[in-house]
């Protein structure tokens, strides 16, 4: 192990945390915020854009990002226990749909308790399928994923098309959750977004479209991330959870139950994802609408990835993919001032590379950095049809990135048997 890595040892005899390595974490993490705060207003005044530093996209990004950030955290609670949940889109559609069914009944609160419980049985159902009766865990995912499709029609189709509004596909008008606001939020950022003044004015309209008009399920999707990291880092159950990820057969000798603990993780991972197809439905629109969920699942999975099994990365992940599907519904000047955000980002990562040694994968990076930078001086506007890709083209951009850094849990996807030992 090498001496930047390596824990410091303590006077108890138990090994300190690699203190070098968070704090390199802390400033990879400081830099990119200060790198987002930068090239945002810098290329929306380039591409003449402005609409890419409006609180209106400000908004819309964070409604995107949290259904995302639910899966996303749904998965991470599966793969963190050593289990791989590729049925997070079904269970999403299944909390959408039940959470719409109990709304019309007994209202938008109700209704998010209905997405966690449809999604939690969807977790239960999967945990049965791959730890009790042996079916692979892909295999099992993927049939939630195609069998939800079915299931939310038929019930649409004994629910929703005998009430007044609603149809087969559709449900009828439900009520919205409540709004807050930062109370100075308003009085405050508002006057200074229309000052005019270079990246501070653009700085206030991005947090005047974060503080105010916040539905109270963003606010609550949002602290499910420091829930999940003290659970997962903090409390005895996350270390339980953590050592049946790495090495379920260590953790059942210590007397820890690696298939309770996963039964347990796959439920709560189908609640996140319920809750976020809950939202989809109370917060992002105000109808159940069938395909609504659009495959956030997977790209909720790729968050996983993409944060390297943390929340925090999630987290981030979440907000890019969220950035991504609101610029899709807005203008196209902001997807193509994007270009130059991307093409100057390429650039940069090949001098990185290439100070690490990395040449052939700095060329690579330097040579579409090029091109990306040629297309928005030269090239036509961006396609609409391309815009409306730009959050599935962000996810394989990022997972192709993030490749050499990933460290999935030990024994994510590996079914586990005490006889086997």
């Amino acid at each position: 192990m090498s001496a930047t890595t390596a824990p410091v040892p303590r006077p108890d005899g138990r090994r300190a945390r690699p203190v070098r390595r968070r704090v390199r974490s802390r400033r990879t993490l400081w830099l990119l915020l200060v790198a987002v705060a930068v090239a945002l207003p810098s290329a929306a005044y380039v591409a003449d854009a402005p609409d890419l530093t409006s609180a209106g996209l400000a908004g819309a990004t964070l409604r995107f990002s949290v259904p995302i950030l639910l899966a996303g955290l749904g998965g991470l609670w599966a793969e963190r226990s050593g289990t791989l949940n590729l049925g997070l889109d079904g269970m999403m559609i299944i909390g959408s749909w039940s959470g719409a069914w109990v709304g019309l009944q007994f209202g938008p609160w109700a209704a998010l308790l209905g997405g966690v419980v449809g999604g939690a049985l969807c977790g239960l159902l999967h945990a049965v399928v791959t730890l009790a009766w042996g079916v692979d865990q892909a295999i099992a995912g993927i049939v939630i994923n195609m069998a939800s499709i079915g299931v939310v029609r038929f019930l649409s189709s004994i629910t929703f098309a005998n009430e007044p509004g609603g149809s087969i596909s559709q449900s009828p008008p439900l009520e919205n959750l409540p709004t807050v606001s930062l109370p100075l939020a308003r009085v405050v950022l508002e006057p200074v977004g229309e000052a005019g003044v270079p990246f501070v004015s653009a700085w206030a309209r991005l947090l005047t479209g974060l503080l105010t008009d916040v539905s109270v399920a963003t606010v609550l999707g949002l602290l499910l991330v420091p829930f999940t990291w003290w659970v997962l880092a903090r409390s005895r159950f996350g270390l339980h959870l953590r050592a049946c990820g790495e090495n379920p057969s260590a953790a059942d000798s210590l007397g820890v139950s690696p298939n309770r603990v996963r039964y347990l993780s796959q439920t709560v991972s189908g609640a996140f994802a319920g809750l976020g197809g809950a939202y989809l439905v109370l917060a992002a629109s105000s109808v159940y609408r069938e395909g609504q969920v659009a495959g956030r699942g997977f790209i909720g999975l790729a968050t996983v990835l993409f944060g390297n099994w943390t929340p925090g990365g999630v987290l981030g992940g979440s907000l890019l993919f969220g950035f991504a599907d609101a610029v899709s519904t807005r203008q196209a000047a902001s997807v193509t001032a994007l270009l130059l955000i991307g093409g100057v980002g390429l650039a940069l990562r090949a001098g990185w590379l290439y100070r690490d040694g990395r040449r052939q994968e700095a060329t690579g990076h330097l040579v579409v950095g090029v091109l990306v930078l040629a297309w928005f001086t030269l090239g036509p506007p961006v396609p609409r049809e391309l815009v409306t890709m730009a959050p599935y083209l962000t996810t394989l951009v990022v997972l192709v990135v993030a490749r050499q850094t990933l460290r999935p849990p030990a024994a994510v996807g590996v079914p586990y048997r005490r006889s086997d030992e």
